[in-house]
């Protein structure tokens, strides 16, 4: 069985582990190598099971320890070959073994990943959807500006879905954000809103996905209550039980209560 945690999730720094308790991945290295490492020593996963880092992009909220983590524990840097060039340019992969992960996937950690493109303001944004030894399925789907059909052929069918709820619209207009970072946030290349997040929802519950996370939640335009209560309306309004029909949470901005997903 294989286990997901949220180590954290954020404007303030994304990274998650999945896998099993000797092999897994990390998607994204966002806050520094010392609290990633710490973070997973306290969920109980031992730095010897991360075999690689999967990246979706380069902004620093996916990337921050990056550089640190991977060449101090000689750990493999995977991402689309846009983002790895930004990250060379950056100087994050500076002694650190890297490769590109093409659109057929590839084998690590006893898993198969294979990524889709997102569409996010960066050089080439991927998503991924991990398939476990024992055929199980999670997708990581954040920093979108909105669900594409190739977004949603990623999210179709699996069994668990990370899926972006970065803000509430009618907090991010009202909000203190300046008048451009809005309309980047609010565009086609910024981030998924409740409402947007919520509304695929029952679509891919009805396709046989029963386990939500809603991730990457803003903490000035946006709270974990009224994200989750957008979602449950969604599902609700669909016919759809929770715990009979689905599971939800909200992957918090820390994970100090070293929660894990079993899937």
């Amino acid at each position: 069985m294989a286990r997901l945690c949220t180590l954290f999730s954020g404007s303030s720094g994304n990274s998650y582990y999945i896998g099993g308790q000797d092999a897994g991945i990390l998607v994204d290295a966002g806050r520094s190598a010392k609290q990633i490492t710490l973070m997973l020593e306290q969920c109980g996963i031992p730095l010897s099971a991360v075999k690689a880092v999967f990246v979706t992009h380069e902004h620093t909220d996916h990337v921050q320890g990056l550089r640190v983590f991977a060449s101090r524990n000689h750990i493999k840097v995977y991402a689309s070959a846009g983002t790895l060039r930004a990250l060379d340019g950056m100087g994050c992969l500076n002694k650190v073994e890297s490769d590109i992960v093409g659109l057929s996937g590839m084998e690590c950690a006893g898993m198969f990943i294979k990524p889709f493109h997102t569409s996010h303001d960066c050089a080439e944004g991927y998503g991924y959807r991990v398939t476990t030894a024992d055929g199980r399925t999670a997708v990581f789907s954040t920093d979108l500006g909105f669900i594409s059909p190739e977004v949603q052929e990623g999210l179709s069918g699996c069994d668990l879905a990370v899926l972006e709820s970065n803000h509430d619209v009618g907090m991010l207009r009202n909000g203190a954000y300046p008048y451009p970072l809005k309309q980047r946030i609010l565009s086609d290349r910024g981030h998924l809103s409740n409402e947007v997040c919520a509304q695929e929802l029952p679509v891919l519950a009805k396709n046989g996905t029963t386990r939500f996370v809603l991730a990457h939640l803003s903490r000035e335009n946006n709270t974990p209550d009224l994200a989750y209560q957008t979602a449950v309306c969604s599902l609700t309004m669909a016919g759809l039980t929770k715990g009979l029909d689905y599971e939800l949470l909200v992957a918090p901005r820390e994970n100090t209560e070293h929660r894990t997903i079993l899937f």
